[in-house]
């Protein structure tokens, strides 16, 4: 099992993206989905990277359907969705499951080096995130009602490491 997050490789359409390319930059990775009640949150993620990109953060979006079926679309219909809703510019990769047999590797890892309330491991719902610092150490779990904007002050601190 891969040490840390830079260790994974993820799918983005047909190309397989090796996340060691953010090797040195603080993640926010996110579980999303576009037909959620926290769906607006596209516009607070894309704030914050826009905030922080430049110094060193990156977001990584993995749109989901397991949650109420609410990501019902293709991998280009989420990005269009996205970049037309809310002007989003950073990376929104394949679709992906994050619980169960067919869980992603990477959200395996997510939820193990950083579970949940009273320690559950599984994803309770979409825009779950977590925060990933330049080692690829998975340092806190947020939750879906977590806003991006609550987060920065955790994300301008790791940048500043």
């Amino acid at each position: 099992m891969p040490d840390n997050v830079f260790d994974f490789q993820v799918k983005r359409g047909s190309e397989t993206v090796p996340l060691s390319q953010y090797k040195d930059k603080v993640l926010l990775i996110v579980n999303t989905a576009s037909q959620c009640g926290f769906t607006p949150q596209y516009k607070g993620l894309q704030e914050i990277y826009e905030k922080f990109n430049t110094k060193g953060l990156e977001v990584l979006a993995f749109p989901c359907n397991q949650f109420g079926e609410q990501e019902p679309g293709s991998d280009a219909e989420i990005k269009t969705f996205c970049e037309r809703t809310f002007q989003t510019t950073f990376p929104i990769f394949s679709k992906i499951e994050v619980n169960g047999d067919n869980a992603d590797p990477l959200y395996t890892h997510l939820k193990k080096q950083a579970p949940g309330i009273l320690f559950t491991k599984d994803i309770k719902w979409n825009f779950t995130k977590f925060l990933v610092d330049k080692k690829g150490n998975v340092i806190k779990r947020y939750a879906p009602t977590t806003k991006p904007e609550a987060i920065a002050k955790d994300i301008e601190a790791l940048i500043e490491t």
